[in-house]
């Protein structure tokens, strides 16, 4: 039994990615050393999840979902705190990676980590080239996709061993110091691949008009909302256009992130720019099957 980290997310019935997630989790921390908030108490998360710790919520819409989320998500992680050393928190469909050049996977990565700190994976976007990339995903996703553009708003402060407050949407905490170390990733996966994201967001759209309410009025991401969706296969042809990067070398990235990073603003949260680049990478072969 070890009690050097936890994972921690919430999920209602995305089952390809909570596959996901318990693959890469579960097998390197164990299943029970993962925690899962049942939102809706749906069957199939349970089934699919057996052997976690399932903690169920009702699924009653509202408008303050994501406010209420990570309100619930951050007491989580601070009761988890008093019985591991460090705490893995995010959405279902991030996953955080440790570079396999480095040796270890993340259970002996971060038993190698003092305590008392917060850590920032680099955010990696894996992207369906759906005119290079034929293959359906099974087993794994890194393999059938190779390819990833950088997501700076992806680069979440996501492993904590500190009290520090999370912000909403996991994006930002009140710790006032960046690390981000160069063997960290974070792989965002909402658009590996093209059929599953237009099953994934039709649900998020059926959620937004369960609401009833509009973006303005709604504390939920406006990528939640059928009006900022545009047109699917649009949305995954236009990854073709992304600058194609020679070498997968991202020191500069984080050096930026270093640069920038202040308070935001009077809030007690601390941040970086977060820029839009038009670049995307072909993942180095050694991270086929790390998810």
């Amino acid at each position: 039994m070890q009690s050097v980290a936890a994972a921690l997310t919430m999920v209602r019935d995305d089952a390809f990615f909570l596959k996901a997630w318990l693959r890469h989790y579960g097998e390197v921390f164990g299943r029970e050393n993962c925690y899962i908030v049942n939102h809706g108490r749906g069957e199939a998360v349970a089934e699919l999840a057996a052997g976690c710790n399932i903690i169920g919520i009702p699924g009653d819409p509202h408008p303050n979902f994501d406010m209420k989320r990570w309100r619930m998500l951050n007491n989580f992680v601070q009761g988890l705190r008093c019985y591991y050393d460090h705490i893995v928190v995010g959405d279902v469909d991030e996953l955080v990676v440790v570079d396999p050049s480095d040796g270890r996977n993340l259970l002996q990565y971060l038993k190698d980590q003092k305590p008392r700190q917060v850590l920032t994976p680099l955010g990696l976007e894996v992207i369906h080239r759906i005119d290079l990339e034929p293959e359906a995903i099974t087993d794994h996703i890194i393999g059938p996709r190779r390819h990833v553009r950088l997501a700076p708003h992806y680069s979440k402060p996501c492993i904590t061993s500190h009290g520090a407050k999370i912000a909403r949407g996991g994006h930002f905490t009140q710790y006032d110091k960046l690390n981000t170390p160069d063997e960290l990733y974070l792989f965002h996966l909402k658009f590996c691949d093209f059929a599953e994201y237009a099953s994934v967001m039709n649900a998020r759209n059926q959620v937004t008009q369960d609401v009833g309410v509009g973006v303005k009025e709604a504390s939920i991401g406006r990528h939640w909302f059928a009006e900022a969706r545009g047109e699917d296969r649009a949305v995954f042809e236009a990854f073709s256009q992304l600058q194609m990067q020679e070498h997968f070398d991202l020191g500069w990235v984080r050096k930026r992130m270093y640069r920038s990073w202040e308070p935001r603003g009077d809030t007690g949260f601390y941040h970086f720019k977060r820029p839009e680049y038009d670049a995307q990478f072909v993942l180095p072969e050694r991270f086929n099957g790390v998810i």
